[in-house]
């Protein structure tokens, strides 16, 4: 696509990079938020320890996995000089693929969590990523109204 033709798209003058920053920041920040909230939000409606303990072992697992994976990107992404690490970060992801499912076989097993709030907890992250697309989606159709 030349420049002219770039020049000549819809409306919406928001770069993709800036739109990923933005996602990524809001689900960074909004895993964080709908986790102390579930886990307030627990502790207030006298909920059972097993189920507390589910909500926290899978909000941190899912949490952390998160952001470990987002680093990994980004530091991948950034080393422009380095050869295509791919391997490295598929590896990575399969390691801590297995060690969160062993977590999770163990606190299972061992009844430490309630199975509920340990998938109510591992769904935080799902929760932040349908609500950062409804947030940049409402924005592009704001952008486009005006």
């Amino acid at each position: 696509m030349s420049h002219q033709e770039h020049n000549n798209a819809p409306a919406v003058d928001i770069s993709y990079t800036e739109m990923q920053r933005r996602i990524i920041t809001f689900i960074a920040w909004s895993n964080w938020i709908i986790f102390g909230a579930l886990i307030l939000a627990a502790l207030l409606l006298t909920v059972s320890r097993g189920q507390i303990a589910g909500l926290a072992a899978g909000g941190l697992i899912a949490t952390v996995n998160f952001h470990l994976l987002y680093r990994g990107l980004r530091r991948s992404l950034l080393e422009t000089t380095k050869p295509s690490r791919t391997t490295t970060i598929l590896g990575k992801y399969y390691v801590r693929f297995i060690i969160s499912g062993v977590i999770i076989f163990f606190l299972l097993s061992g009844r430490y969590v309630h199975p509920i709030g340990l998938l109510i907890g591992l769904s935080i992250v799902v929760a932040s990523i349908f609500l950062a697309t409804i947030r940049e989606v409402s924005k592009l159709l704001d952008k486009e109204a005006i």
